[in-house]
């Protein structure tokens, strides 16, 4: 049986056997948002330096006969690390002179030595991000190899939470009460609702059809803030002579927990359920996930049936690879399976094969990145010196350290305090020794923090 980089590779490919250049681009709907009338705020940004370097994420998915671009070149000592786990890491090809704030992908594009030392892998090697937008097929272009994905169009129009909503009514799949806007004449209907709605004492929820990680979405609780709003997008259209929008109006709904549930799709329409976890978000911006979710019956075969009925519609529309669905429990026990649906990798994708690899029967994880605050670059060997005993190192417990180049991805070379992230993987035998290890390890960062007088 295939493991799930095997089954990807089949799904995006034909073949488990193809060798794969993968690219990291993170915060990709920053792309696809490009021109498109969402909520009025100030213009995307290329985003922080932190998030680009999670294209080292990037080394998790990759094998011996794999590739992998990245922004910059990682820790020895991090990939000396994964390879005493027992990972085969593939071919790692970094950039010449990447720009901290723009993803690895408009790097690639800067770079031609790359791009030919790429034209040199040869016509059978297929470049898979982790979403695809023009810049990835444009990079396609200039390094002479295909995309392993459906184009950039395709990727883009599954991605809006306008074709989320779409999918959901036409399959009958349960959701939140609400209305897809594409003008101002949309906009008008949905906001009289949303003005019942709040009259009532409910809340209501706009969100930009391409957010991501908590931008792009307003949470709405009297008729005051419903009507700025409205002005503000008013202005816009005034401003630009364009009455488009691309939001969706919703009913703030109760929820338990929030979940992430990920399938492959392929090519002849096969459908493969890979997991569902427990996401673990604050104020809308995603922490991390918990797993094994804490499911019924019921709502894990409310999961599956979901998967059955979306790869179905998304597979009838051509679209084939990875596809993540957030979605809620509710406090009656009930699950809202379709809260958006991510045509690209998600940050649990990363982690699958560490999970076949050590998670085994009674297992349990939780996957998460923690601040950390340092005046001077923290090397991979110091780090490992600090967590001792709290690393993992292939059995038992602990913490995987699953992505380093975060953690100095902001620093200055003038001592300027700056914060990273470290992301890992916490591995136990029960939820209560994930959660003494997850305090220990906040606790000894903070502690760094303080001796880096941070």
């Amino acid at each position: 049986m295939l493991d799930f980089m095997g089954r990807l590779r089949t799904a995006l490919t034909g073949s488990p056997d193809t060798p794969l250049v993968l690219l990291g681009n993170f915060e990709v709907e920053e792309e696809w948002a490009r021109d498109e009338p969402g909520l009025p705020r100030v213009a995307f940004t290329a985003g922080s330096a932190v998030v680009h370097r999670m294209d080292a994420f990037t080394l998790l998915l990759a094998g011996k006969s794999d590739h992998v671009v990245l922004k910059a070149a990682p820790d020895p000592d991090h990939l000396g690390y994964l390879e005493e786990l027992g990972l085969d890491l593939p071919r790692v090809h970094t950039v010449l002179g990447g720009d901290p704030g723009q993803t690895v992908t408009r790097d690639a594009l800067a770079d031609p030595a790359l791009q030919e030392t790429l034209r040199a892998l040869g016509p059978d090697a297929r470049i898979v991000p982790h979403g695809t937008s023009v810049r990835e097929e444009e990079l396609s272009g200039l390094a002479g190899l295909p995309l392993g994905t459906p184009p950039a169009a395709l990727c883009k129009a599954v991605n809006s939470k306008v074709y989320s909503r779409a999918v959901a009514e036409s399959t009958g799949l349960r959701q939140a009460p609400g209305w897809s806007c594409g003008n101002l004449t949309d906009l008008d209907a949905a906001f009289e609702e949303a003005r019942f709605l709040l009259r009532v004492g409910r809340r209501v929820v706009v969100k930009d059809a391409f957010g991501v990680s908590g931008k792009g979405i307003s949470v709405l609780d009297d008729e005051r803030r419903l009507d700025t709003l409205r002005r503000m997008i008013d202005r816009r259209a005034a401003r630009s002579g364009d009455d488009r929008v691309v939001l969706v109006v919703e009913e703030w709904v109760d929820k338990t927990a929030d979940l992430n549930y990920q399938f492959t799709l392929g090519r002849d329409g096969s459908v493969h359920f890979d997991f569902v976890k427990e996401a673990i978000t604050e104020g809308g911006v995603h922490k991390g996930h918990r797993f094994p979710a804490p499911l019924t019956t019921l709502q894990l075969d409310a999961v599956r049936h979901a998967v059955e009925v979306l790869g179905g519609r998304l597979a009838a529309d051509g679209y084939f690879g990875v596809v993540g669905v957030d979605a809620m429990t509710d406090p009656q026990g009930g699950l809202y399976p379709v809260v958006e649906i991510n045509a690209r990798h998600n940050m649990s994708t990363y982690q699958v094969r560490l999970q076949e690899h050590f998670l085994g029967p009674g297992s349990h994880a939780l996957a998460r990145h923690y601040p950390v605050r340092l005046r001077t670059p923290l090397t991979f060997g110091r780090l490992r010196t600090l967590l001792g005993e709290l690393m993992f190192t292939g059995s038992g417990s602990g913490l995987l350290v699953s992505n380093f180049a975060t953690v100095n991805a902001a620093a200055t070379e003038d001592g300027t305090p700056y914060e990273g992230r470290l992301h890992g993987l916490l591995i136990g035998d029960s939820p209560r020794s994930l959660e003494r290890t997850d305090e220990a390890i906040t606790d000894l960062l903070a502690a760094l923090g303080e001796e880096e007088g941070a």
